[in-house]
């Protein structure tokens, strides 16, 4: 049996870690997760995804602001450390402290969007293509030697929160078919080529705004990246706007930015002559509404102007 240590924090790393649970294969020491956090507009508290399934397996928590000064010193006989969306950076001696090291399930096809936000990244650049990979970690942001991968296309019109189950999924598939034949000595790992490295950020908020400049398609892959979150938006009588339910629209009369209002249907004019089509909008502060009560409650915003 192996004895792991597990880092994850959000529903990616839940799904691996409920799978790992259910093996026969695995022990599990440990699993090291992110504080509780306030969330929502009461600012409750609340357990990440991967402590609510560990406290449901009985499973040991820890859960440290930093891990400078954490150690594992009383899991001296951890066979290895899976790390999958965990959300902290993991310091060396942390990393080479299990017997065979550290591992990480990264949701895109090493060496490329290294970062925070692959799959957000995959889907806002158009890719069709994505993937899973597993790696070997060491003390650089997603750069140690890769073990295994696995690649999946990516629908034209996929939501990032399809895509992202869908990988998580395909994340423990992976795990659970290589990583005994990687202890075993059978697979060898590959360095990655750096030099086809790209990086991807931390998203915020403002990654969400909407330049109306750019052609539909681009705007249609910002809204598929970022639904649910950050969700894009654009400004009004400065009023934040925020939409769902976009689709490319068969019109290319409008000007860029601005709103047409036809048949208690909202379009607005994109870069390159092209249009999106709007179906839901909330005003901040305010409920969320389909495109015909939004006009309803807002008769100007059908001749408005967005930035």
């Amino acid at each position: 049996m192996i004895k792991v240590v597990f880092y994850g924090t959000d529903n990616f790393a839940k799904t691996i870690l409920n799978n790992i649970c259910k093996s026969a294969d695995f022990k599990i020491l440990c699993v090291i997760t992110r504080p509780d956090k306030p969330s929502g507009r009461n600012r409750e508290v609340v357990s990440s995804p991967v402590k609510i399934l560990a406290e449901k397996n009985h499973l040991e928590i820890c859960q440290p602001e930093i891990l400078k000064e954490f150690d594992l010193d009383h899991l001296h006989n951890a066979d290895l450390a899976i790390v999958a969306e965990y959300g902290l950076i993991i310091p060396e001696r942390l990393l080479n402290f299990p017997k065979f090291g550290t591992v990480n399930l990264h949701g895109s096809i090493l060496p490329k969007y290294r970062g925070a936000s692959p799959i957000q990244t995959a889907i806002l650049n158009g890719d069709s293509v994505t993937g899973v990979t597993l790696m070997l970690m060491d003390k650089k942001m997603d750069h140690g030697p890769i073990i295994s991968g696995i690649q999946t296309p990516i629908d034209q019109d996929e939501l990032f929160t399809s895509l992202y189950l869908r990988l998580s999924n395909l994340a423990s598939e992976l795990f659970l078919k290589d990583i005994v034949r990687y202890l075993n000595g059978e697979i060898k790992p590959i360095a990655q080529d750096d030099s086809l490295a790209t990086y991807c950020k931390i998203l915020s908020r403002d990654d969400g705004k909407i330049d109306f400049s750019k052609n539909a398609i681009t705007i249609y892959n910002q809204y598929r990246a970022f639904t649910p979150w950050p969700g894009v938006w654009a400004m009004n009588n400065k009023r934040r706007i925020k939409f769902d339910e976009i689709s490319i629209a068969q019109i290319s009369y409008l000007s860029e930015g601005f709103v047409n209002s036809k048949e208690n249907r909202i379009f607005i004019g994109c870069g390159q002559n092209s249009a999106i089509e709007i179906k839901s909008l909330q005003i901040e502060g305010k409920k969320m509404l389909p495109a015909v009560d939004f006009l309803r409650g807002e008769r100007d915003f059908g001749s408005a102007r967005l930035n």
